[in-house]
């Protein structure tokens, strides 16, 4: 993060619990990022994600606040260090390995600027419908030729 308080990326990591549940996944995240960026004073949290939504949580010695709320975006987890935010991309438990891997990865590439809802759709396949779909929408026949028309271009 730039000295003016400027942000250089969308998000600053991605997250993969294995469950909703907050008492079982978030002790093990505070802790690495007390490591890394000092001690969490506070996560904010989709409140559609989490089951259930316990508002302090025990971690380490102190007790951590916890904030639900519907208006942050969904799969986004920030948590507050001091005066350091660190937005993290939360990969649903049920999510397959390799979706997974690779939105992991989109989140962590600094020149990502696909936020943190859209990233899951940005990385997953289409489904065989879609693609269907969208390759006749993509071809056009002119002159007895068949040329694939940019998407940009219809």
């Amino acid at each position: 993060m730039e000295a003016t308080g400027a942000r250089r990326t969308l998000l600053d990591g991605a997250w993969w619990p294995r469950s909703t549940d907050p008492v079982a996944e978030l002790p093990g995240l505070v802790l690495a990022l007390d490591k890394v960026h000092g001690p969490v004073t506070r996560l904010v949290l989709d409140a559609t994600g989490w089951d259930p939504h316990p508002r302090r949580l025990g971690i380490a010695g102190r007790v951590l606040r916890l904030g639900y709320f519907t208006s942050q975006p969904a799969n986004l987890l920030t948590a507050i260090c001091g005066n350091d935010r660190i937005d993290l991309l939360v990969v649903p438990a049920d999510t397959a390995s390799g979706t997974a891997d690779a939105a992991m990865i989109l989140a962590a590439t600094t020149t990502n600027l696909v936020h943190a809802q859209h990233i899951l759709l940005a990385v997953s396949p289409p489904a065989t419908g879609q693609i269907a779909g969208a390759v006749e929408d993509a071809w056009e026949a002119e002159d007895s030729r068949i040329r694939l028309i940019p998407s940009e271009a219809r």
